[in-house]
């Protein structure tokens, strides 16, 4: 039987242009807008054609999304299309005005970036002082609107120390969830990687704990572009005889990069995520719908009998995958094994696990 593959999110990158200077920027931001970017006429194209063929949740980022003036007409017709659209942004451009008319359009949610628990710690890693504080004015004036708000943080060595306050700000805000991204050197990652990428044994001591603090918080924790995560959670579910999460805030596959996400860059260039940058297709010249369902690069990631090393004869490799942008950034291959992954095939059973009880 054919799998049929159906995306679940869209990433959309409106713009490179950013008011910060993050030094794990994917998308490498300046502070002015590129000349070459999609015109409002060619946005609304994409936002017609993408409705035209499904109806994933529409993510609108950046850079920093609220650096275009027509961010809210976007934004509007592609509500008006019958997307359900969520928003990515450093909130430092967030106020009483821009949270208002987000929350009249209704948007799933909005997430922050928060990359440290304390000013100092976010501060250094977004290059501008004051963004903190400046952040979390605009999660309050989102709280105020009624707007729902996510915390996203990239952790790395810099700030990993701080995750458990980090959660705990999230719980503290009112946020709706937490999602924890796992730094992956591309763009400005890759001046940093040296320096702030974690072991792969930090990884999973960190997702360990992540999975444990999920059990105990009221807000839906999620690791993103951490696809062993997935492994980690099915085995500490075996283990504790719980059933694995599932649907809508639950556990994922791993990497959906080509088989339930992809990305569009402010170029109109399509990628499998916004981290891997292996073009698989350009929106100037292709429907989405072509290049959802003909890409030969969304083709092999949708094979996992491609996959290559440990990752190609794990037993979670249907379930995880391993994170294709972190292979291809280390090897040039985005089908070659997960580098930062402890994990060796076949080593998990219930009594080793267990302690041989």
């Amino acid at each position: 039987m054919t799998h049929t593959y159906v995306p679940r999110v869209v990433f959309w990158e409106l713009t490179s242009g950013c008011n910060l200077r993050c030094i794990h920027c994917r998308a490498s931001a300046q502070p002015g807008r590129s000349p070459f970017e999609l015109e409002t006429t060619a946005a609304f194209r994409v936002v017609d054609d993408l409705a035209a063929f499904a109806r994933p949740v529409l993510i609108l980022t950046g850079g920093e999304p609220l650096y275009r003036p027509d961010f809210f007409d976007i934004a509007r017709h592609a509500r008006e299309a019958g997307l359900p659209v969520a928003v990515a942004t450093n909130g430092t451009l967030v106020d009483d005005d821009v949270a208002r008319r987000l929350a009249d359009l209704r948007v799933h949610r909005v997430s922050v970036s928060i990359d440290g628990a304390s000013a100092a710690t976010h501060d250094s890693f977004r290059g501008l002082p004051g963004a903190f504080e400046a952040a979390m004015d605009g999660i309050a004036a989102l709280k105020r609107a009624g707007v729902p708000v996510q915390i996203n943080t990239t952790i790395a060595r810099h700030n990993v120390e701080e995750l458990p306050d980090i959660v705990n700000l999230a719980v503290d805000i009112g946020a709706v969830a937490m999602h924890l991204f796992m730094l992956v050197p591309v763009g400005c990652g890759l001046e940093v990687a040296d320096e702030q990428m974690l072991p792969a044994e930090e990884y999973e001591k960190w997702l360990g704990w992540f999975y444990e603090r999920s059990q105990e918080v009221p807000i839906e924790l999620r690791a993103t572009c951490a696809p062993h995560f997935s492994r980690i959670v099915r085995q500490r579910s075996r283990l504790e005889q719980k059933p694995v999460p599932a649907g809508p805030g639950g556990l994922a596959r791993g990497c959906l990069a080509g088989t339930g996400v992809f990305f569009i860059s402010h170029l109109g260039k399509v990628y499998p995520c916004g981290y891997l940058p292996v073009e698989a297709g350009d929106v100037r010249r292709q429907s989405l719908a072509q290049i959802w369902q003909d890409s030969p690069v969304f083709a092999r990631l949708r094979n996992p009998d491609e996959l290559g090393g440990k990752c190609g004869a794990c037993e979670y490799k249907n379930t995880c995958s391993g994170c294709r942008a972190r292979a291809f950034a280390a090897t040039g291959d985005f089908m070659a094994e997960e580098p930062y992954c402890i994990y060796q095939p076949g080593s998990f059973s219930l009594k080793a696990a267990s302690g041989g009880q």
